[in-house]
């Protein structure tokens, strides 16, 4: 496959600094050789900047950074959709406020080729805020909201030209869920599976129905992956720790799922903070991940010592 390598150190979405490290953390951790390694046509086009922007005020006074959100948001667009065209775009976070953007460019693209865009969405938070709900004022909790057009945008972030049908949407780990997103959740088709359906029905046959979903209705798969849909356990360097999330066999079988499928066409690795990891334990572990999304298969896992 021909993949391209985007980074997106953005960290102005949330409150706590350290994510604009991350995609820097990701190439050391050797993303680049290892899907080279399996075969893959590798290109690092290096990391999106934006201009310092305008301040751009809303009502709700915990909202901040909303100019310079909003820059994210459009360039990040672009780029997803330039890069969507026969190549595999992996977007390296970058807090998951870059998500807004990079759903927008490629439900452009899917729309333009006829084609419906699906979004598996692995993470502790649903993140379904929109300006008006969100009470921290952190926008990496407004993406899902956004992409699937729900009110309250207006004017302050960039029209969507393509959105998400919320039908299309499937949340996975999810465990950490604020009374505003629970009840507009409520009222919509999106897939949530919970922890608790995780425990109880397994990672195979939740992920598997969504699967089969998708190559029905011949559609495009876009993958978006929070350092916190693990266990922080597994996975300390992000700055939304929720205890209780996927073990380390949850996330690779997940990731072994989606390479069979051969249905992914699009990647975000969003809310690593380097400044938070152990030694690059995070990061490390996010690279083999990837590699078992990308062809990797068990009896092929080198022997790794963190000693």
């Amino acid at each position: 496959m021909k993949c391209k390598l985007i980074g997106v150190p953005v960290q102005d979405g949330a409150s706590r600094l350290g994510c604009e490290m991350g995609p820097s953390a990701l190439r050391t951790a050797g993303i680049g050789p290892t899907l080279r390694e399996l075969g893959h046509d590798v290109s690092d086009i290096g990391d999106i900047r934006v201009e310092d922007a305008p301040d751009r005020r809303h009502p709700n006074d915990a909202v901040h950074d909303l100019g310079k959100v909003a820059l994210w948001v459009e360039r990040l667009a672009e780029t997803a959709y330039a890069h969507s065209d026969g190549a595999m775009p992996i977007f390296l976070g970058g807090d998951h406020v870059l998500s807004a953007g990079t759903v927008a460019g490629l439900a452009r693209r899917a729309s333009e080729q006829g084609r419906p865009l699906f979004v598996l969405w692995l993470d502790a938070h649903t993140d379904f805020h929109t300006l008006e709900t969100t009470d921290s004022g952190n926008l990496h909790g407004i993406p899902v909201a956004y992409f699937t057009n729900q009110p309250g945008f207006g004017t302050y972030l960039p029209a969507l030209e393509a959105q998400v049908d919320p039908a299309n949407v499937c949340m996975l780990g999810v465990r950490s869920v604020d009374p505003a997103e629970r009840s507009t959740l409520a009222d919509l088709p999106i897939t949530v599976h919970d922890m608790r359906a995780l425990d109880e029905q397994g990672v195979a046959p939740l992920l598997g129905s969504f699967l089969q979903k998708v190559a029905a209705a011949n559609g495009r798969l876009h993958v978006s992956f929070d350092v916190d849909f693990l266990d922080p356990e597994f996975a300390p360097a992000v700055g939304t720790t929720v205890p209780g999330g996927a073990t380390f066999r949850e996330a690779h079988l997940v990731m072994e799922m989606l390479h069979d499928s051969g249905l992914v066409e699009s990647l975000d690795l969003v809310e690593l903070n380097p400044f938070l990891d152990e030694r690059g334990r995070t990061a490390s572990l996010l690279v083999d991940l990837v590699a078992s999304l990308m062809g990797r298969r068990i009896l092929d896992r080198p022997t790794r010592s963190f000693r």
